[in-house]
């Protein structure tokens, strides 16, 4: 029921009374989906797959906040130069600013843990951004570490479920590199790295494609 109001709400946002523009752009084919009448449903899905993609990473002491504020950083420089929306550039810089000094308490060994109701939060702010600047499809690379956290889930049970087998040793994946003695300090360094190489390449293709305009 939550999912459903905040979806609404940020379709409101994104179209107002009477400037509907129900549409998705994939910068990288040079192509536009026209939802029409079911945009709110897309909204919907894309809010609930991200919200609960930043949950299922919330499974290390820093690793979702940190990964967070990477996210948040690439997004502040699309809304700071592309979007010209202060009000969004704003938004994300309390975002990365929030991320980061919870990181100083959530960072291993944590003495402060943000729960279902921040990773929740934090997905769906995430999600609220990427399509407030209509920058959805670019979301699965900049947000790329959320996105194979949660498909390593759903890989991991549609698996067992068909097969009896595993993929992984534990999903979400971050687990399974910790079943393969990796300690904690190491898998959430190097899912960071991988963030920022995803938010690196994300942001690179946004700025390409504004200056091909």
């Amino acid at each position: 029921g939550a999912m459903v109001l905040v979806s609404l709400l940020l379709w409101y946002i994104v179209t107002g009374p009477a400037d509907l523009d129900p549409t998705v752009k994939i910068r990288t084919l040079d192509l536009t989906i026209d939802f029409g009448i079911f945009y709110p449903v897309w909204i919907y899905l894309v809010v609930a797959f991200m919200s609960n993609a930043v949950n299922l990473t919330d499974g290390l002491d820093g690793l979702a906040a940190g990964v967070t504020a990477i996210v948040m950083t690439a997004y502040l420089g699309i809304t700071f130069i592309g979007t010209g929306a202060s009000d969004l550039s704003l938004l994300a810089a309390c975002a990365v600013g929030a991320c980061v000094g919870f990181l100083w308490y959530n960072a291993h060994p944590a003495t402060v843990f943000m729960g279902d109701t921040g990773s929740l939060g934090l997905g769906g702010l995430v999600a609220g951004i990427a399509i407030m600047t209509k920058t959805e499809e670019l979301l699965l690379v900049i947000g790329g570490v959320f996105v194979i956290e949660a498909l390593s889930v759903i890989i991991q049970v549609a698996s067992f479920k068909t097969t009896r087998k595993r993929v992984f040793l534990m999903a979400p994946l971050h687990h399974h590199f910790e079943m393969k003695a990796w300690s904690e300090t190491k898998v959430i360094l190097r899912f960071w790295i991988v963030a920022i190489a995803f938010s690196a390449i994300g942001f690179t293709l946004y700025y390409q494609s504004i200056r091909a305009r």
